[in-house]
C-alpha cells in the first residue's frame, strides 16, 4: 500500500439492530467529504424500497458461496441466518479515487478488517441504545419483524453489546443529531491528524 493510500480511512460503524447505525450511515455520506460507502452483498431478501446495488447487493446462496471460494470478500458473517460480505473490491476503488470508506457492518466484520489494516489506519465506532427498553421500542416502530423475531433480536443484542470494548469509540445513541455530529467531530479530528502526517512525510522524502 502506498504512502497516501495508508492515510485513508476505514470508518467502521456497529450496532445492535434498532440502536440506528444505518440512519447514521446516511447521514455521515451526506456530511463527510470523500468518503464511499461499502455496499455489501447479502442473502437475505430484499425489503421494501431497498434497490439492488445501491443498499446491497442481493445474490443466493450459491452465489455467495461461490464468491468466498473466489476470496472475494474481505469479511463475510451469519447474521440472522443470512450471509454478508463486503468485497476487497470496494476498499481498492475507494482508495482509487482517493476517498476513505464506511463500513456498516456488525462486530465480527469489524474485527476481520482489523486484522488487514493499521489500527491508526481504523476509525471504529459502536453505536449503543439508550437503553434495552428503548432498544424494544424501535424494533417494534420499524414494523418489519413479528414479535418472536423481536424478542430474538433483543437477544442477540445484548450478546453483541458485549463487544463494544474492541472498539475505539462508543456513543450511546439518544439523540440522532446530537450522535452525529459526535461522530463527525471524531472521524474529522482522525482525518485532519492524518492529514498532516502525510504532508509531513512528503517533506520528509523530499528533505532525503
Amino acid at each position: 500500500m502506498n504512502t497516501e493510500k495508508k492515510f485513508k480511512k476505514i470508518i467502521i460503524i456497529s450496532s445492535p439492530s434498532g440502536a440506528g447505525k444505518t440512519t447514521i450511515c446516511k447521514f455521515l455520506l451526506k456530511k463527510v467529504k470523500n468518503v464511499e460507502l461499502s455496499i455489501s452483498y447479502t442473502t437475505r431478501h430484499k425489503r421494501i424500497n431497498e434497490i439492488n446495488a445501491k443498499d446491497y447487493y442481493f445474490v443466493n446462496n450459491t452465489k455467495f458461496f461461490s464468491l468466498i471460494k473466489k476470496n472475494f470478500f474481505i469479511e463475510s458473517a451469519n447474521v440472522f441466518k443470512n450471509y454478508y460480505g463486503s468485497p476487497f473490491s470496494n476498499i481498492n476503488k475507494a482508495f482509487k479515487n482517493n476517498n476513505h470508506i464506511l463500513f456498516d457492518i456488525d462486530w465480527q466484520g469489524a474485527r476481520k478488517l482489523r486484522k488487514h489494516f493499521p489500527n491508526n489506519q481504523i476509525i471504529d465506532f459502536f453505536i449503543l441504545p439508550p437503553n434495552k427498553k428503548e432498544l424494544k421500542r424501535r424494533l417494534e416502530k420499524r414494523g418489519r419483524d413479528n414479535k418472536k423475531e423481536i424478542l430474538m433480536r433483543l437477544s442477540h443484542a445484548i450478546k453483541e453489546i458485549n463487544h463494544h470494548k474492541d472498539y475505539k469509540y462508543v456513543l450511546i445513541n439518544e439523540n440522532i443529531k446530537e450522535t452525529v455530529n459526535n461522530l463527525l467531530n471524531i472521524i474529522n479530528h482522525n482525518i485532519l491528524i492524518s492529514s498532516i502526517e502525510y504532508n509531513v512525510t512528503k517533506k520528509l522524502k523530499f528533505i532525503k
